[in-house]
């Protein structure tokens, strides 16, 4: 199962104590050391989508907190810091300030939460009026943080459709993808990828009428589209009402948020080995109607699997 959403805490580690300790002998003077510094946490982004997966048991995470400091003005050792990985795409919220954090390059390293510092030793909290002190200080707590974290999808091409339309095996016949296909709706649970020329394809799993409001699938996949750059809109060529089942899946992109029916669009007319010729051409003159370019597909057509990806190459994005 693919962890696409989760609220984590984070907590750098706390910086370690002074030392009170004293050199031997009735005037031996203060030589306890300093602690050390909590160790920080740092994010680093991955290409593996299942990096998330990481948090479906684990939503506290750590980094060492810094050693106590020692005798005859050791400093102790800093905390390790704690070095995490997370996907490309994934948008990271701090839930106290709704600060956001996009990770949106595999170059990415972001600083998250800082160590606390070590506390001083009573060496170096002595002064001219307190020559021998008896204390020293306990040192800082780390940064803490809790955050919520959302993968979206960063991919070339989408397909979307009300379930059952074909889109998973059309991504299996492009990609090599092995998603698991059924001839019934909601057989994908999850998004799944698949390169294609260099390019990522995201199968989006079916929209229904209300998915913008949660019904069926809802939400947790609409925002997988918001970072696609060309949306291929899968209808299946056999659907009684090719121009209503169209216009479901649109008006739930608009609901969820405007931006996505600006979005460049092709209508793939799929299953098109299921009706003759003649009633093809008739239900691709329907779909005319929205002005997007329409391309019936079969998975068991190789020229019409050909012409597609003529078009994807010829249409760089």
């Amino acid at each position: 199962m693919l962890v696409d959403e989760v609220e984590i805490t984070l907590k750098a580690g706390h910086g370690g104590p002074g030392k009170v300790s004293f050199n031997p002998g009735k005037k031996g003077g203060p030589n306890g050391g300093n602690g050390g510094s909590g160790g920080d946490i740092y994010i680093s982004v991955t290409s593996d989508l299942r990096a998330l997966n990481q948090f479906s048991k684990t939503k506290l995470l750590e980094a060492e907190d810094g050693e106590m400091g020692g005798n005859f003005q050791k400093s102790g050792s800093a905390g390790k810091d704690l070095k995490i990985k997370m996907p490309l795409g994934t948008e990271l919220t701090d839930l106290q300030t709704k600060e956001v954090f996009e990770l949106n390059g595999l170059d990415k390293r972001i600083l998250i939460c800082k160590g606390g510092l070590g506390g001083k030793g009573n060496y170096e909290m002595r002064s001219s009026r307190q020559t021998t002190p008896l204390y020293a200080q306990k040192g800082l707590p780390g940064q803490e943080k809790s955050l919520k974290l959302e993968l979206k999808f960063i991919a070339d091409f989408g397909l979307i459709g009300l379930p059952n339309a074909g889109k998973s095996s059309l991504l299996n016949e492009l990609t090599n993808a092995g998603v698991k296909t059924a001839d019934y709706p909601f057989t994908t649970l999850e998004a799944n990828l698949g390169m294609w020329n260099s390019k990522v394809i995201a199968d989006i799993p079916g929209l229904i009428e209300g998915a913008a409001e949660g019904k069926g699938l809802g939400i947790k996949f609409l925002k997988h589209i918001e970072r696609v750059k060309l949306l291929l809109h899968c209808v299946p060529a056999d659907s009684e009402n090719i121009t209503g089942d169209y216009q479901v899946v649109r008006n739930e992109l608009e609901k969820y948020n405007t931006k996505l029916i600006e979005k460049q669009e092709i209508i793939l007319l799929t299953k098109s080995d299921l009706i003759e010729e003649k009633n093809l051409q008739k239900k691709i003159g329907k779909l005319k109607k929205f002005n997007k370019e329409i391309i019936p597909v079969s998975i068991y057509d190789w020229d019409s699997l050909q012409k597609l990806q003529d078009y994807l190459k010829l249409n760089r994005i």
